[in-house]
């Protein structure tokens, strides 16, 4: 805890406040999409996306036809928080037909374009010697990235897969260009359509900074639209564009069953990691087939995110497996977001930011206050009782849980940084509950071990038989607990489910205490005088006990032979 720096979990937006941002919806070409049911889905899925975890504790409200209103912890970067909303998540990947670099203000003159490496795709994870490594990030609608751009590179990555090598593609985008003062340089072209040839012609990366508009990215969510989209290359100072033309969909987002973040174990990088399912796996072995008997830039594909070109990699052989990577220079956080993002699939509708800003504390200090005094009071009479019926083994329970209560803030510091758990009110009053669960586990063994010694046995083979039988209650009652919790935090959403997340963590800490705590400190003071005598402020005092045979030094008394009176 302390070495990560997370002393203090996280607080929710009932007791800290955080981040409010209100989203508008809009369809390009079709207003008639904003109905309540597209609504209804958006507001699902940005639930799902911004509250993945489960424990984060944001809401999704719809305000009126078409606005979503979403609240999220203090400590969610608010400007993420909007980018990865408002990002309709729409991934297609389409042939190349043709391609165009554009230049901005700094690049070399028209006639004189600059080199513009390719890669390679093989069915090996290393790419070939002619391929051009070009590192970079893709970037998905405002996802950030810290790293620095290198030398002007044409964005086509490499691509590779085997059964253990999944494919991956790069791209590199860069400093936003001047539109006054782009250049165009260098086109290859393949076969494309007069109409899209027009619209290739036409368009200007540069001005439009790589945006479609209304009227194209409405097309462009057609699965047979032939589009034209772009892409930055890698140089910060030039700014420069490549303009694509692009087919129509080989392999839809939608056949992407899962995404995740992980390290490359080449490169050490962080990558999102797409699995496809049968259909979509089927299609892309199938596209790559294709693409490998052409000439460039007819051999490349585009991966297309929201009407911008992640990666456009080269082919040379079939990339089978269901298996693909997006690859560069992320951040932990930015793959995370990205896989986030795929995972629960694309809104039906996209979202510009109306405003974001910070709420305070519902319920503030006060209410605070006031759980943590019944938490103590709580405590504190469990604490008495302890001491009153139990007297020296009431200690045990005593430092049971205090050894429960710092366990239970550690991991709940740790789990504030690691999944965003935050700690609202119903969180607190699971950690309240969860104090009876813990006294509940001493009282069985407790209890178990006074039987043994009313049938007779000395105290340390009392410790030694009680533990079995009571291991066996200990666990069937905190699996009881953690089912209970389990069902409440798959089926209901927001706030009960952080009651749910800490009734579930405090009943498996539960179990590590009575297991490697307490279960342990009772063998070690069986063996203390104090103890094992049945002093009367042990608690195992044969006068509270209702044994007949008093304890000695550890050993019950045997009784007095009886013997034959001089009468008889």
């Amino acid at each position: 805890m302390f070495g990560t720096g997370n002393t203090k979990p996280r607080l929710g937006i009932d007791l800290a406040g955080g981040t409010s941002v209100t989203l508008q919806a809009y369809a390009p070409g079709d207003p008639q999409a904003v109905n309540p049911a597209n609504m209804n889905v958006a507001a699902q899925i940005m639930q799902e996306r911004v509250n993945g975890t489960g424990v984060t504790e944001a809401t999704v409200q719809v305000q009126g036809t078409d606005e979503i209103l979403v609240n999220a912890p203090k400590g969610t970067s608010s400007t993420q928080l909007a980018d990865e909303l408002s990002t309709t998540a729409k991934l297609f990947f389409r042939p190349v037909l043709a391609e165009q670099e554009q230049a901005g203000p700094s690049a070399a003159p028209s006639g004189s374009p600059s080199a513009k490496p390719s890669g390679s795709a093989t069915n090996k994870p290393v790419a070939s010697p002619s391929a051009s490594k070009t590192q970079g990030d893709a970037l998905a609608s405002g996802l950030k990235s810290s790293a620095s751009a290198s030398a002007s590179a044409h964005p086509s990555g490499t691509a590779s897969a085997k059964a253990s090598d999944p494919a991956s593609s790069s791209a590199k985008p860069s400093a936003t260009p001047s539109a006054s003062a782009s250049t165009v340089s260098g086109q290859t072209a393949g076969t494309v359509p007069a109409a899209l040839q027009s619209v290739f012609n036409a368009t200007n990366c540069a001005t439009n900074q790589g945006r479609l508009d209304a009227a194209t990215a409405a097309n462009a969510s057609k699965d047979t639209a032939q589009i034209v989209a772009c892409a930055q290359t890698q140089d910060p100072n030039t700014g420069g564009w490549i303009k694509y033309a692009l087919g129509s969909v080989a392999v839809p987002g939608t056949d992407i069953s899962g995404a995740s973040a992980g390290l490359s174990s080449q490169t050490g990088q962080w990558q999102v990691n797409l699995n496809f399912n049968g259909a979509g796996s089927s299609a892309f072995g199938k596209i790559t087939g294709q693409l490998a008997s052409q000439q460039q830039p007819m051999n490349q594909f585009a991966i297309e995110l929201d009407g911008q070109i992640q990666s456009a990699p080269s082919v040379q052989q079939a990339i089978t497996g269901g298996q693909a990577q997006i690859t560069g220079s992320f951040s932990q956080s930015d793959a995370q977001s990205l896989a986030n993002v795929l995972s629960y699939g694309s809104l039906p509708l996209n979202f510009t930011q109306l405003n974001v800003v910070t709420v305070s504390p519902e319920l503030g200090g006060s209410q605070l206050t006031a759980g943590l005094v019944a938490g103590a009071i709580g405590l504190a009479l469990v604490v008495l009782y302890s001491l009153l019926y139990y007297r020296g083994l009431g200690l045990v329970a005593v430092a049971s849980l205090a050894v429960s209560g710092v366990l239970t803030w550690s991991i709940m510091a740790l789990l504030g940084g690691a999944i965003g758990f935050a700690l609202n009110l119903p969180a607190v009053c699971g950690a309240i509950v969860a104090i009876g669960i813990t006294a509940d586990s001493f009282v069985v063994y407790f209890e178990r071990i006074r039987d043994e010694l009313r049938e007779g046995a000395s105290l340390r083979p009392a410790v030694r038989n009680a533990w079995p039988r009571a291991r066996r209650t200990i666990l069937v009652s905190d699996a009881v607990s953690f089912l209970a919790a389990a069902v409440l935090y798959f089926f209901t959403v927001g706030k009960v489910q952080g009651f749910a997340f800490t009734l579930g963590l405090t009943t498996l800490l539960d179990v590590v205490v009575i297991f490697l705590f307490t279960k342990p400190l009772i063998s070690l003071l069986a063996r203390k005088k104090f103890f094992a005598s049945g002093h009367p402020w042990s608690g195992l005092s044969p006068e509270r006990l209702g044994v007949r045979s008093p304890l000695r030094d550890g050993r019950p008394r045997r009784p007095a032979r009886p013997t034959a009176s001089k009468e008889a």
